[in-house]
């Protein structure tokens, strides 16, 4: 299978960003980390290996970046109106830097986009603000509403940052159907502290009319092994 390391300095961020590639062809996937989490993640837990068959027949190539979250959300020295800067030039380094790179190395046309727990925040945001540019969103055990990260503050770049703020506001026809367009996925254990959180969201696009699936496990499933198991299963489709 194979595998690759990459690093730049990212003008976005000011900083250097890592990134690991592992496949040699087909859709084009994007893979958030977990809290604070790291682009060499996915490998350590076991994820890759899962995926070990998808990616070596050439079906998938995924793209693990790097998070800033120490920086951004979880930035507690920093003034909650910077934390949510910072999430902003990140989201321009994924869409400036990082799908340009994917697409100078694979022209496939198909972008997908994962991540689980705070990662499913990451994939299912920025898929929904960008929704012309990806075509499948898989959210694993996530939480979709930042507000939690923020003591209490709140702007218009929390609010455009906020899935449960603004999908129940979207009405311009354009962003909509592209919104009809993704293949979502939202997938969550039935125990998970989560699980209400998700039944909610999931209600708000339904009420938007956006066509979703909405998966609940038996358990716990707030975990790798479970991850492991909805990776499988949902990359490929909503089963």
């Amino acid at each position: 299978m194979n595998r690759e390391y990459h690093k730049w300095y990212s003008p976005h961020l000011n900083r250097e960003m890592e990134l690991l590639v592992f496949g040699h062809a087909g859709a084009r996937v994007l893979v958030f980390p977990t809290s604070m989490g790291r682009f060499f993640e996915w490998e350590d837990r076991g994820m890759i290996a899962a995926l070990h068959h998808h990616i070596s027949q050439g079906w998938f190539q995924l793209y693990c970046v790097d998070s800033v979250d120490t920086e951004s959300w979880y930035c507690k020295g920093c003034h909650p109106a910077d934390r949510v800067r910072r999430h902003i030039q990140y989201e321009q380094y994924i869409m400036n830097e990082v799908l340009p790179f994917s697409l100078s190395k694979n022209q496939h046309p198909f972008l997908i986009t994962t991540g689980a727990s705070f990662g499913a925040y990451h994939a299912v945001n920025i898929a929904f603000r960008h929704p012309e540019r990806f075509d499948r969103v898989i959210g694993m055990s996530g939480i979709y509403d930042i507000r939690n990260w923020l003591d209490g503050y709140y702007d218009d770049n929390v609010y455009f940052n906020n899935p449960v703020d603004y999908i129940p506001n979207e009405h311009e026809p354009h962003r909509l159907a592209a919104l009809k367009h993704l293949d979502i996925i939202l997938a969550v254990g039935e125990h998970d502290p989560n699980i209400e959180h998700n039944r909610y969201f999931s209600h708000l696009l339904w009420q938007k009319d956006i066509w979703h699936a909405f998966r609940v496990w038996e358990g716990w499933a707030h975990d790798w092994p479970w991850w492991q198991q909805m990776i499988v299963r949902y990359i490929g489709g909503h089963d």
